[in-house]
């Protein structure tokens, strides 16, 4: 547990501290980082840097901010910023986007049974800057404007991003919906 004792003695920078509020964090800022980054070892690079811009920013947190929303907020801010800087080279990564068709009801059944590492996956097929800009939308709750002025696009390009993605997860949901009634259907 984060408790006030915890983070005066990070600000102290002893270093038993500091591994115990890494400790505590660990799950949460990988869970983020790994919504944004294709392979484990990239999110657990931007978890790592986001986490010595806590250690560095600590003793600059208002009190009155909660650590929690505080700490997620600079690792979202974190992977964005990595996102910026290396959006050349990823932007020319290429979607299969292979299209199949299911029912409305059938995708949402099948949803109701996926589990969220299997969600995640599924998250990676949407290109990078549509999945960035879905995860801040529709996982951090960003809205539109704090989204264009982060990645440095308009409002309407980051709308457009978020149904980009929804699209594409929908038509991914239905293939894969589809493949097991198929399933369930032969047995």
């Amino acid at each position: 547990m984060v408790t006030d004792a915890l983070i005066s003695r990070c600000v102290r920078k002893e270093p038993k501290a500091q591994l115990e509020l890494y400790r505590e964090l660990y799950s949460q800022m990988m869970s983020i980082c790994s919504r944004y980054e294709r392979n484990r070892q990239d999110a657990c690079a931007r978890m790592n840097e986001g986490y010595l811009k806590i250690l560095d920013n600590l003793a600059t947190r208002r009190p009155e901010v909660p650590f929690i929303p505080w700490a997620r907020r600079i690792i979202i801010n974190t992977v964005i910023d990595d996102f910026r800087k290396s959006r050349d080279r990823k932007a020319n990564e290429i979607l299969d986007a292979n299209v199949g068709s299911a029912s409305r009801t059938d995708v949402n059944e099948y949803l109701a049974h996926m589990e969220v590492e299997a969600f995640a996956d599924l998250l990676m097929r949407v290109p990078p800057m549509s999945r960035h800009v879905f995860n801040l939308f529709a996982i951090d709750g960003f809205h539109h404007a704090e989204i264009a002025e982060l990645l440095g696009i308009s409002e309407g390009t980051s709308k457009w991003h978020v149904a980009n993605a929804r699209n594409i997860l929908q038509k991914a949901l239905g293939r894969m919906a589809v493949a097991t009634i198929a399933q369930t259907a032969s047995r």
